[in-house]
C-alpha cells in the first residue's frame, strides 16, 4: 500500500520525487505540521469529492484516495450496470453522471497540490500522441463471400476492382491513413503510430477473420513498419486464453477490457494496454489525461502495465446508438479534448478505424483533427 500512496503523490505531482516528500498522507495530525501539505485519509470519495480546497496547510478530503479509486477503475467493482455489450457505460459512471468526462479531474488535482506547494504544472504540450487503428477489417471484397456479398448488393465493378488490386478495396485505407498520420509526426515527434491487429478465429463479434499469414496482410505490414508503425495485439471480444508472443501494445476488441482482463495481461507480461475508454462517450473516462501504471484494485498492487487511456474514438462520436453528433459538433468537441490535453501536458489517445475513414463524416473530421494538431 506504501508503494501505491508513494506512486499516486508522485503522479500527482508530474513526478517531482523532491516535491512529493513535501507531502504527507496521514491521519495524525501531529505529524501534518511537519510537512507543507498533510492529506488526511477518508477512504471514501465524498459528496464534495470534484475540486478539493488546498488553501490550508491539512488537506481534509481525500485526493490519494479518489485518484487510485480512478486510476485502478475500482468503479467496476461497485457499479453492476453494463452495456449491451457487458462493457462499464459513461452514463453510468461517476464521471458521467457528474458531468465531469471532459475534464480531467486528477490533473486538476495536481494543478491544486502543485500551487499549494509553489510550483506550477509543466508547460503545455503533449506528453505524446498515439494514433492508433484497429483493423477489424483487412478487406471487404478479397474473400469469396464478401465478393458473392458485394455482387448481391450490385457492386460488381468494385469487387471486381478489389479482386484484381487490394488497393481498390474500399476498407483498404492504409495509404490515406499513413499520409495524414505522418503529416503529425513532422510537427510533433512524440507522435506514435499504432495497428492493432486481430489474432482470433472469426465467429460472432470477431468476424471477420482475415488471414494474417497470406499475402494481403504479409504486404500491409511491411509497409506499415516502413513507416514507423508499431504492429498491437486486438485481443478477442470473448473471454479467452491470453497469449502474447512478446511484450506487444494492446487493445481488447470493442474495447471489452475489465479487471480480470487487466489482471490476465499482468500476468502475461503485456506492457501497454489501449483499451480503456467508455464506447458511449468521449472523454477521460479515468479521470485522467496522462498514461500511468494500474493500480490492482483487488490486489491492492501497483502493477507494471502502463494504461494509455483512450481520448475519443470514431464511432463513439457518430454511431446512433452513442453520441450521435453531426459533423461540425464532432469536429468541435475534438478540438476541446485535444486542447484539454494540450493543456495539461497530457497523451492523447485517438482511436480510428481503417473501415470508417472511407466515409465522408469520418474521413474529414480525420483530417480536421491532423490539421488541428499539425498547427498546435
Amino acid at each position: 500500500m506504501d508503494e501505491i500512496i508513494k506512486y499516486i503523490i508522485e503522479f500527482l505531482l508530474y513526478g517531482n520525487k523532491e516535491a512529493a516528500k513535501q507531502v504527507e498522507y496521514t491521519g495524525d495530525p501531529t505529524e501534518c505540521y511537519r510537512y507543507k501539505v498533510c492529506i488526511q485519509p477518508n477512504g471514501h470519495l465524498g459528496k464534495d469529492w470534484v475540486m478539493p480546497d488546498l488553501s490550508r496547510p491539512i488537506l481534509e478530503q481525500d485526493i490519494i484516495y479518489n485518484t487510485a479509486f480512478f486510476l485502478s477503475h475500482a468503479e467496476e467493482l461497485i457499479q453492476s450496470k453494463r452495456d449491451a455489450h457487458g462493457r462499464p457505460a459513461a452514463k453510468y459512471s461517476i464521471l458521467g453522471q457528474t458531468q465531469r468526462l471532459m475534464h480531467p479531474i486528477i490533473e486538476e488535482y495536481s494543478q491544486a497540490l502543485m500551487q499549494a506547494l509553489g510550483l506550477e504544472l509543466p508547460k503545455p504540450g503533449f506528453e505524446a500522441i498515439n494514433l492508433t487503428h484497429d483493423i477489424d477489417v483487412l478487406d471487404y471484397y478479397r474473400h469469396l463471400r464478401g465478393a458473392l456479398g458485394g455482387i448481391i448488393r450490385g457492386h460488381f465493378k468494385e469487387v471486381m476492382a478489389a479482386r484484381r488490386d487490394i488497393h481498390n478495396d474500399p476498407a483498404y485505407t492504409f495509404d490515406w491513413l499513413i499520409k495524414q498520420d505522418e503529416q503529425v509526426k513532422r510537427y510533433h515527434p512524440e507522435t506514435q503510430v499504432i495497428y492493432f491487429v486481430k489474432h482470433t478465429k472469426g465467429r460472432g463479434f470477431d468476424y471477420p477473420q482475415y488471414n494474417f499469414h497470406g499475402q494481403d496482410y504479409r504486404q500491409l505490414e511491411q509497409t506499415l513498419l516502413v513507416h514507423g508503425a508499431q504492429i498491437g495485439w486486438h485481443s478477442s471480444y470473448y473471454p479467452s486464453p491470453l497469449l502474447p508472443s512478446s511484450p506487444t501494445p494492446h487493445r481488447s476488441h470493442y474495447l471489452r477490457c475489465d479487471i480480470h482482463r487487466l489482471q490476465q495481461l499482468v500476468e502475461a507480461g503485456v506492457t501497454d494496454d489501449y483499451s480503456m475508454g467508455f464506447a458511449d462517450h468521449i472523454g477521460f473516462s479515468m479521470g485522467t489525461c496522462r498514461s500511468f501504471r494500474w493500480i490492482d484494485p483487488v490486489h491492492y498492487r501497483l502493477t507494471n502495465l502502463t494504461i494509455h487511456p483512450l481520448t475519443m474514438m470514431d464511432n463513439t462520436l457518430s454511431d446512433e446508438q452513442y453520441m450521435h453528433l453531426s459533423p461540425k459538433k464532432a469536429g468541435e468537441m475534438c478540438r476541446e479534448m485535444i486542447e484539454q490535453v494540450h493543456q495539461y501536458h497530457g497523451q492523447l489517445n485517438l482511436l480510428w478505424h481503417n473501415t470508417t475513414v472511407s466515409q465522408p463524416y469520418h474521413a474529414q473530421l480525420y483530417q480536421q483533427i491532423i490539421t488541428y494538431l499539425c498547427n498546435l
